[in-house]
């Protein structure tokens, strides 16, 4: 355990046989979300300078997947699901229903700690403001988007997904 990472450490920095040893040794739970609503969210909380999504879009195709931010940066590069084999995927959307899954197999009372979580209001917000920013982006915009998120949308059931079709 004395060769097992600090916070500081970042997991590539080791030999295959301790990643694969430290990965053995713990649960893998990776949180998911729509690539369209991630762009969203960021673009929402300011973090892009452009003035209008479409522009921020833009931005985001021009940088391409691998100088993109890690906010809008391809899952599937982020997380490699490919290589680490997670024990659970929990999907934004979903977050009430697969966390109290998640507290009852740790053994934790489940009632009681999700009585305030309600992920559906937020669902539904979502869903109507992608609708909304998908209507400002050009086709040519729509299908680079579905190109630039094309393994996440593979590797990910986000079959509500805009970027899908």
């Amino acid at each position: 355990w004395q060769h097992f990472p600090t916070l500081e450490t970042q997991l590539n920095e080791f030999n295959l046989t301790a990643i694969e040893a430290m990965l053995g040794s713990y649960t893998k739970l990776l949180f998911v979300r729509d690539p369209f609503q991630r762009l969203i969210s960021t673009f929402m909380q300011g973090m892009g300078s452009s003035p209008s999504f479409s522009s921020f879009v833009q931005d985001v195709l021009d940088s391409g997947p691998h100088n993109a931010s890690v906010t809008w940066k391809p899952l599937v590069s982020l997380c490699q699901p490919c290589l680490i084999q997670y024990d659970y995927v929990v999907m934004f959307g979903f977050l009430r229903q697969e966390l109290g899954h998640l507290l009852w197999q740790a053994g934790l009372p489940v009632d009681s700690l999700l009585l305030e979580f309600t992920d559906s209001q937020v669902q539904w917000t979502y869903s109507w403001l992608s609708e909304q920013m998908f209507s400002e982006l050009s086709l040519q915009q729509k299908q680079q988007l579905s190109h630039f998120y094309r393994w996440d949308l593979s590797a990910f059931p986000f079959s509500s997904s805009f970027l899908s079709d």
